[in-house]
């Protein structure tokens, strides 16, 4: 795929006009008072996994309306005092899938949390175990389709809900240190990390790549693929839906929780992405914590010949060190 978006030094500067809704704080803040009001633990329950040097349990916490969802907490085998924590946001179509599947922060020494993906799953991966029980308002088939008519039916009101309520979750689970919590997340799994950052004012860290969500009205006219793809094809169909759409989607806007955040962060873009383009992550990285009165550390990482992949295992090994660096052990 050629380079097809702004060049870099012209994304360096990216900071385009946000159609940011008047309401947005409220917005939030009145989705997360309504599901915040119970303990966010369900249920933890110690599972075997034939790993012999991570300790992993099935959790079930409350996300969005007190409802059920599932995760997976990883910890190294045999260590009893409190560690930092990462929660980790699966990418789009992703469930949890099976619990040794992902293993690099707890073998790096961390407290693991891996959220399921509500009414996700079944695109990729080994599946997940968490509904969605609000999917019947209008949209279309896909989760970035769903309820996109009205903000308060869509689809990331619910999973960006769940999103912040998982951090509740690590931070209520043995053996976490609270006070070093950190969002971490790619694709889908990286725009959630972000509106977590936006959202909890107390992150240790914020660590995302190639992140959905992100200078979204751009995006619709750039993205070949993914996400942004099932909208444009929504759209196609509901010609006359484009204004209700972009409102919904406003509430969701990246740049717009990166503007809220306190965190310090990383950041990986590949400048060929054609799921998530580079300027989407750019108009976050850019505006990042401008409303908190302090400039938080922000560092990005992009990989001028990658796509959605950007920087993949390479970019992991430089995420491992760089939290450590933020957290400590």
């Amino acid at each position: 795929m050629p380079a097809f978006d702004l060049p870099l030094d012209e994304l360096q500067r990216y900071r385009p006009v946000l159609d940011e809704p008047a309401d947005f704080d409220a917005f939030w803040q009145d989705t997360l008072k309504e599901a915040g009001q119970a303990r966010p633990v369900v249920s933890q329950r110690r599972v075997d996994t034939g790993l012999r040097l991570v300790d992993t349990w099935d959790v079930v916490f409350r996300g969005f309306a007190g409802e059920p969802v599932f995760a997976w907490y990883t910890r190294p085998a045999g260590v009893s005092h409190s560690l930092p924590a990462v929660v980790e946001y699966a990418g789009y179509g992703r469930g949890r899938g099976l619990p040794h599947e992902r293993i690099t922060w707890a073998a790096a020494g961390f407290a693991h949390l891996l959220m399921d993906n509500r009414g996700q799953g079944d695109q990729y991966g080994c599946g997940g175990d968490t509904p969605d029980p609000h999917a019947s308002a209008p949209g279309g088939p896909g989760p970035a389709a769903r309820g996109l008519l009205a903000p308060h039916d869509y689809h990331y009101r619910r999973l960006i809900t769940d999103a912040v309520r998982a951090v509740a979750a690590v931070r209520a689970l043995p053996g976490v240190d609270a006070t070093r919590v950190a969002a971490v997340g790619n694709s889908q799994g990286g725009g959630l990390a972000l509106a977590v950052a936006g959202l909890v004012p107390d992150l240790a860290a914020v660590l995302v790549s190639a992140p959905l969500l992100c200078g979204i009205a751009r995006a619709l006219d750039l993205a070949g693929a993914g996400p942004y793809e099932e909208i444009a094809a929504y759209l196609a169909v509901h010609r006359g839906a484009a204004r209700a759409v972009l409102r919904t989607l406003s509430y969701m806007e990246g740049a717009s929780f990166a503007r809220r955040a306190h965190a310090p962060a990383h950041f990986g873009v590949g400048l060929r992405d054609t799921v998530c383009p580079p300027s989407g992550v750019y108009s976050a990285f850019n505006r990042y914590g401008e409303l908190t009165g302090r400039a938080p550390r922000r560092d990005m990482r992009p990989y001028p010949f990658n796509g959605h992949e950007g920087g993949d295992a390479v970019h992991v090994r430089e995420q491992l060190f760089w939290l450590r660096e933020v957290v400590g052990d």
